[in-house]
């Protein structure tokens, strides 16, 4: 049997990411260079919802440039990694065997919130990847069932990377700020709140973040912080080491979160 694969939280943070927020690409990097090596890549994202948690069997998967008013330099970039279409398969039945409807998408590529983390964690773009939507309206609690169905696949050599975002209020950010600015007071709250909770392998409060000091404010719409949950979720009982760039505009906590294999 392969070891156990880590599991993997990204904060994705805006788009221009890669060509502005140097400190949390250099993270991204570091994360992947300590990484084994994974046969495949689960990759799920705050910017695909489907009505039940949809795999990708893209055999190519097409990079997806699913934002607007960005330097043409962002929409110039590719991640040309192999598809996993059994991987998507093998997802979708372990979903199913937890009483999970889900479903499989024949061609869905990869939006900035998977491959602008995945250009800097595996930048040769060699290992096979698929995609794994969110579902729509499914909050929390559902989000956190859907990773702990899909933790066998860490047995098969498989690294999941959920890739979201631990503050997403656009009325906290300050496009303006370099990454020296002081984060907003409730962002840096919120995301030490986070960040205590998973140390202390508290689902139940995380759970209910929405009633935590800033939790509400935090994220006025939720999908941003739902891949959260599936890491959790898969993650089971490790607790997960934190890493910490600086954040992005002031408002966007660039936590990442890795949870050890064995």
């Amino acid at each position: 049997m392969a070891a156990r694969m880590p599991v993997v939280f990204i904060s994705h943070g805006s788009p221009d990411a890669l060509l502005h927020a140097h400190d949390a690409v250099a993270c991204w990097s570091e994360i992947g260079r300590a990484l084994p090596g994974p046969a495949a890549i689960l990759a799920v994202s705050a910017h695909w919802e489907a009505r039940t948690p949809t795999a990708s069997l893209a055999g190519a998967p097409v990079t997806i440039h699913d934002f607007y008013g960005f330097p043409q330099a962002l929409y110039r970039m590719r991640y040309p990694a192999p598809g996993a279409p059994a991987l998507a398969e093998r997802a979708v039945a372990l979903l199913a065997g937890a009483g999970i409807a889900a479903g499989l998408h024949p061609d869905r590529g990869l939006d900035h919130g998977a491959w602008v983390p995945l250009s800097a964690m595996f930048p040769d773009a060699d290992v096979p990847v698929t995609q794994l939507s969110l579902q729509h309206h499914g909050g929390p609690a559902a989000h956190l069932a859907v990773g702990r169905a899909l933790a066998p696949l860490r047995d098969e050599g498989v690294l999941i990377v959920a890739s979201g975002a631990i503050t997403h209020n656009f009325d906290w950010i300050d496009r303006a700020a370099g990454s020296s600015a002081s984060p907003w007071p409730a962002a840096a709250a919120f995301a030490d709140w986070v960040g205590e909770r998973l140390m202390a392998g508290d689902d139940g409060g995380l759970l209910d973040y929405r009633s935590a000091p800033h939790g509400a404010d935090a994220h006025p719409t939720e999908e941003h912080f739902l891949p959260l949950f599936i890491a959790a979720g898969a993650a089971i009982d490790d607790t997960p080491g934190r890493y910490r760039p600086p954040f992005a505009y002031r408002g966007l906590a660039m936590d990442a979160y890795v949870w050890p294999g064995a």
